[in-house]
């Protein structure tokens, strides 16, 4: 029984999702915090009358206060408790790992990984680090040095620039953590597709690894299409619907650094005459309707648009403007690829929102697939945040 840790007590009533192995503890749960607990230390959570519930670390600067790491009283959270779950981890990829066709995926994801707050991407020989909560950021020195003895990567590289660690009064930061330093342009293989990844300065941790499955679900829809790739990032959906046969490829995206780097990936897969085209989406989509252009295939991969419950409802205006307008550029029998990234957007309250979109379109839109975050982004059962990903194949007809 951990009675050596200092106690983090929960008001009556309020152990039922610790007792559900739910990794987070919020604020308003808790009745009192023992004075010798340490923020970014080792708390055990205890129910109101004193029994023992979980250990985890604690932050009280942050509303989620404490980050559940084991509900055994007994288990040491020692070194080879972290090198024992980074193996978990990584032994859940082996089939990743056993594919030639790809050499970049996550290796950790976080809370789904029973190791809240860590984050670990591999592109090629290179691994990213983020660690965006305080435990784990006081533990960085001690799993680093386990992530190299386990992978031998070239190098480890930290991207501890992430927003939400403001919200645990961390520092935004960035460097080499161990080994090589990584060169500004890292090539990753992906379904046999080659890309440019900037694993130093790119939007996450360079590439959207998430969508990796998904953008190959794209590819039976491409052959003779004219594609309109919306929030185009570095062309990923755009490099797939040109090898696909697409018969031509419109590139959106307000950056033009990024946008850059997507030509350059167009190129390396010998499809380098894809239009790109520096401008806001949704003003952009604005003038190809004004103009009569129309698409066979539309692909929305915006960034996250809600990132606090205060701002769903901006973000589901958001959604449905950007679907709204998709719907009224595709031809009829075209096909609309959407997403959202938003956590807390639910997937029913995103297909709302389309619904909503082709009832002010008047369209009517059939939904052929369903879409989420790839295999190695589980989502655990027990943390149901970690399903952040959704999207829609649809068909709109006239």
């Amino acid at each position: 029984m951990r009675n050596d840790l200092p106690a983090v007590v929960l008001k009556p009533g309020r152990e039922k999702p610790v007792r559900q192995r739910h990794p987070w503890v919020f604020s308003g749960a808790v009745d009192r915090i023992e004075a010798t607990a340490e923020d970014g230390g080792l708390v055990r959570v205890c129910d109101g009358r004193g029994g023992y519930l979980a250990t985890g670390t604690l932050n009280r600067r942050s509303q989620i206060v404490v980050r559940l790491l084991t509900w055994d009283a007994d288990e040491a959270l020692d070194t080879a408790f972290w090198r024992r779950r980074l193996a978990q981890a990584i032994a859940g990829r082996a089939r990743l790992a056993a594919d030639p066709s790809s050499d970049a995926y996550r290796l950790v994801n976080a809370e789904a990984d029973g190791l809240p707050g860590l984050v670990v991407d591999r592109y090629g020989e290179w691994l990213v680090i983020q660690c965006l909560t305080l435990g784990i950021a006081r533990r960085r020195d001690e799993i680093v040095p386990l992530l190299a003895a386990l992978l031998a990567p070239a190098g480890i590289y930290a991207r501890d620039d992430a927003d939400v660690r403001l919200k645990e009064g961390l520092p935004l930061d960035s460097g080499p953590a161990w080994g090589q330093s990584p060169p500004d342009r890292v090539e990753i293989v992906e379904h046999g597709h080659r890309f440019l990844v900037d694993i130093k300065l790119g939007h996450k941790t360079g590439f959207y690894l998430d969508q990796r499955e998904n953008r190959a679900r794209i590819v039976p829809y491409c052959p003779g299409a004219e594609v309109l790739n919306a929030f185009a990032y570095t062309g990923g959906f755009g490099v797939y619907a040109g090898r696909a046969g697409a018969r031509s490829v419109v590139n959106v995206d307000t950056s033009a650094h990024t946008l850059a780097l997507a030509g350059e990936n167009l190129a390396l897969n010998g499809c380098p005459q894809q239009e790109l085209v520096v401008g806001d989406v949704f003003q952009m989509l604005r003038l190809y309707r004004e103009a009569g252009r129309a698409f066979d295939l539309v692909v929305l991969d915006p960034p996250k648009f809600a990132t606090s419950q205060a701002q769903v409802l901006d973000a589901s205006r958001g959604y449905k403007d950007v679907n709204l307008l998709a719907m009224q550029l595709l031809r009829p029998g075209g096909t609309l690829v959407t997403f959202s990234c938003s956590g807390l957007v639910s997937a029913d309250l995103f297909q709302k929102i389309v619904f909503g979109a082709s009832l002010d379109a008047r369209r009517e839109v059939q939904i052929l697939e369903h879409l989420a975050q790839g295999p190695d982004h589980p989502v655990l059962l027990t943390f149901p945040e970690s399903a952040y990903l959704k999207g829609f194949i649809c068909r709109v007809a006239a």
